[in-house]
C-alpha cells in the first residue's frame, strides 16, 4: 500500500565499512512497506559501489549521488525524493533490530502520534556493545526537547500526513541539524512518544567520545541561544544541563 511507504533516508560518505551491515538490517524488517533512499554525498572510498550491488538485488533500495555538502544536505535531497508517508533517518553506519518499523508504526498508530522513537543500544566499531542502553521518555513535551535533544535520530518516524515534509536546516552545517529537524516536529506536534523496545543500535565512533564534546559546548550555547532564542542565561542553563546529561550517557 503507497500510503504505508516508510522512506528511509540514509545520508552516506566513506562508509565502506558499516553500509552493508546498514543495507541488511533493512532488509531484515519484519514490515515490508519501505524504500530505502541512500544519498551518497560525495563519497571518495566504495561505498556507492556497495550500495549499486543491493539496488540490483532489491528495488526498494536506491542510490542517490551528490557532491559533498554535508549531512543535513544529503537527508534533506532524500527527503525530496521520498515516495513515503512516512519518513526515518538512518546514518549508514547505524543498525534496527527486525521489528523495528512494525513496532513503531504500531506505537504511531495507538497514539495518533505524528513523530515517535525508541531505547536503543550503542556498539563500538565492531559492533560490541558499550556504554548501555539509552532509554527513551514514554512522553517527550516540547519543553523536554527545548531542553536537549531526546529523540535519538535512528529511532525517530516521522508522519508527513500530520504537517507535510519537514527539512533539515542545511545552514546549521550538519551540527544540531538533526535536533532542529526533531524540535520542528514535536513544536508542531507538541509532544513525541517514545517506544520502550530497543530497536536500533547507534554505533559509537572515535570520534563521537566524551572528548570530542568539548568541541560541541559552544555550537550548543549558540543552538539554545539563536535558533531558539531562549536569551542568554536559559541558554546558558540548558548548557549546563545538556552537558550533565552528556557525561552521564557515555559514562
Amino acid at each position: 500500500m503507497p500510503n504505508e511507504l516508510v522512506s528511509i533516508v540514509t545520508p552516506m560518505y566513506n562508509a565502506s565499512r558499516f553500509v552493508a551491515q546498514t543495507i541488511e538490517s533493512v532488509l531484515a524488517q519484519t514490515y515490508p512497506h519501505w524504500e530505502m533512499l541512500v544519498v551518497n554525498d560525495g563519497s571518495k572510498d566504495n561505498s556507492a559501489e556497495i550500495v549499486e550491488q543491493y539496488t540490483k538485488k532489491d528495488s526498494r533500495i536506491k542510490l542517490i549521488n551528490q557532491a559533498n555538502g554535508g549531512s543535513a544536505a544529503a537527508r534533506n535531497n532524500g527527503i525530496r525524493q521520498a515516495a513515503g508517508r512516512y519518513i526515518a533517518l538512518l546514518d549508514a553506519d547505524d543498525l534496527w533490530e527486525p521489528a523495528f518499523l512494525e513496532s513503531q508504526l504500531n506505537l504511531m498508530r495507538e497514539k495518533h502520534a505524528a513523530v515517535v522513537c525508541s531505547a536503543y543500544r550503542r556498539i563500538d566499531e565492531n559492533s560490541k556493545e558499550i556504554l548501555g542502553i539509552q532509554r527513551v521518555k514514554p512522553i517527550i513535551s516540547l519543553k523536554n526537547m527545548q531542553m536537549t535533544n531526546h529523540i535519538g535520530c535512528l529511532t525517530g518516524l516521522y508522519d508527513t500526513k500530520s504537517f507535510g515534509k519537514i527539512y533539515l536546516k542545511e545552514e546549521l552545517k550538519s551540527i544540531r541539524d538533526d535536533y532542529a529537524f526533531w524540535l520542528d516536529i514535536v513544536t508542531l506536534s507538541g509532544a513525541a512518544y517514545g517506544n520502550q523496545e530497543v530497536l536500533a543500535r547507534y554505533r559509537v565512533l572515535n570520534n563521537s567520545t566524551t572528548g570530542n564534546k568539548k568541541k560541541l559546548i559552544k555550537p550548543q550555547f549558540l543552538f539554545y541561544y539563536k535558533y531558539q532564542k531562549l536569551g542568554l542565561i536559559k541558554s546558558s542553563c540548558y548548557t549546563l544541563y545538556w552537558g550533565i546529561l552528556g557525561l552521564k550517557k557515555f559514562n
